[in-house]
């Protein structure tokens, strides 16, 4: 069914009818006119979600509609109906924004079938707007997703957020747990003070002590001054601890006297100092069997664990895949100012095929090097890490090469020529060259070695 509103500007009375006839059936609400003109009017009366338009009509073309529609309502949109004669500029409407095109007589059927397309585009774009607005917004309407899972956890997260007690969140890598911490800091009274974030496993047992709660002049070499920790610096915010199943045991002790007394003890001091502040962490282990093995203190578990959280991974949450990856390609292609519009059906089909072990992350990655492969307005299956391709890749997939042969030319030099556009496009960053090719850094420069790239 189609519940949209749709007009139709068809000279032709029959073709004008029969449209009207089966889009009606399927349960639009249908507006028919016979020209260019009424079809201006109609539009400045109203707004349409889909416009199908013959091209050749008796006072203006519908490419003149199409560019009356894109300025006064750039949402909607617009299939073209052509005769076979003017095929060439159905094309280039496409290029001026149409949907897509469809050659006269055309079957009802694929009318219809092209129509629910333009309408899940149309939809899919509202939704990314909505989702950009969000994430300037406050507490769960920063998460992106409507599956079952996602509106669980939003529901969990409003719930929470304004209560102040510690929460505990769990899940695998990739699934966005710091966001959650955020959206929980967002939706608290402490939303107007700081939020710090550090990971644990990314330091020294000395150097997370330095970092989480600071030290006093002359503490250890080097220490010409006091300075303050981030738990104290996030004094009426909120602190979130990442991986805090990678803590060292002496630091477990400590961070357990702040949750219980709220005061903390700088290195080489000995006063302590008062702490207001919310206390978030988040891992993706196990803690109680790391309890259970003596590798994480029992009585630090119990207090960090008030609320638990889960952050479902992404093969449980498909139904985001879509919305996740246009809302990614609207944000690369920003970020690298190129203008894509659509992702290829294949290319969502292969995404939700996908187990995603890496998950939200792993596809926003996926949708950079998208972004950057892509010489077009459509995401391609070409444009996915090999290993997702499969039996999907089909000839019509395959984009415009990004360099042009004057004659036949050997592998590697094809190899060669293939990888030095890709250095380019991502301005020599061979850090990211790796990840977009699907290599990990030394393989990379292995190949650049080989093909005399290493320059």
């Amino acid at each position: 069914m189609i519940d949209a509103k749709i007009l139709i500007a068809e000279d032709e009375l029959i073709a004008r009818e029969n449209l009207a006839h089966v889009l009606t059936q399927q349960g639009a609400t249908v507006t028919a006119v016979e020209n260019g003109a009424q079809a201006q009017a109609a539009i400045e009366k109203e707004q349409f979600d889909v416009v199908l338009t013959d091209m050749r009509m008796p006072d203006i073309s519908g490419l003149e509609l199409l560019q009356f529609i894109k300025v006064t309502s750039p949402d909607t949109e617009v299939i073209i109906l052509t005769g076979y004669a003017t095929v060439d500029s159905a094309v280039q409407a496409m290029g001026s924004g149409a949907f897509q095109y469809l050659a006269k007589p055309v079957r009802l059927d694929e009318v219809t079938l092209l129509t629910q397309k333009a309408l899940e585009k149309k939809r899919l774009k509202e939704e990314v707007a909505m989702l950009r607005t969000q994430l300037e917004a406050s507490g769960s309407d920063r998460i992106i997703g409507n599956s079952a899972p996602i509106l669980q956890l939003k529901r969990q997260i409003d719930q929470v957020a304004a209560v102040g007690c510690t929460v505990l969140i769990q899940g695998e890598t990739g699934t966005g747990k710091e966001l959650v911490a955020k959206a929980l800091h967002m939706g608290s009274p402490r939303r107007n003070n700081l939020f710090f974030a550090i990971n644990c496993a990314s330091f020294n047992e000395e150097l997370l002590a330095n970092e989480l709660f600071g030290h006093e002049k002359s503490a250890f070499t080097g220490a010409n001054s006091a300075k303050k920790g981030l738990l104290e610096s996030a004094d009426h915010g909120t602190f979130f601890l990442d991986e805090v199943g990678d803590m060292p045991l002496s630091m477990q002790a400590n961070l357990l006297r702040v949750l219980e007394t709220r005061k903390l003890l700088r290195v080489g001091g000995t006063i302590e100092v008062p702490v207001d502040v919310r206390i978030i962490a988040a891992t993706n282990r196990d803690l109680l069997s790391m309890v259970e093995h003596g590798t994480f203190r029992r009585d630090l578990y119990y207090r960090l664990n008030v609320i638990t959280l889960e952050v479902p991974p992404l093969r449980k949450r498909k139904d985001d895949i879509p919305l996740l990856a246009s809302f990614f390609v609207n944000k690369f292609a920003s970020v690298f100012k190129k203008n894509i519009t659509d992702i290829d059906d294949d290319v969502l089909n292969i995404l939700s095929d996908y187990a995603f072990p890496g998950n939200v992350r792993e596809l926003e990655n996926m949708m950079e090097r998208a972004v950057v492969l892509c010489n077009g307005r459509v995401i391609r299956v070409a444009q996915l890490p090999p290993d997702l391709w499969g039996d999907h890749l089909i000839p019509a997939a395959v984009p415009k090469a990004p360099v042009e042969f004057d004659d036949i030319v050997s592998l590697e030099d094809n190899e060669r020529r293939y990888l030095s556009w890709v250095l380019e496009q991502t301005d020599g960053n061979k850090s990211r060259a790796a990840e977009l090719l699907g290599l990990n850094r030394g393989s990379l420069w292995r190949k650049m070695k080989r093909l005399g790239l290493e320059s």
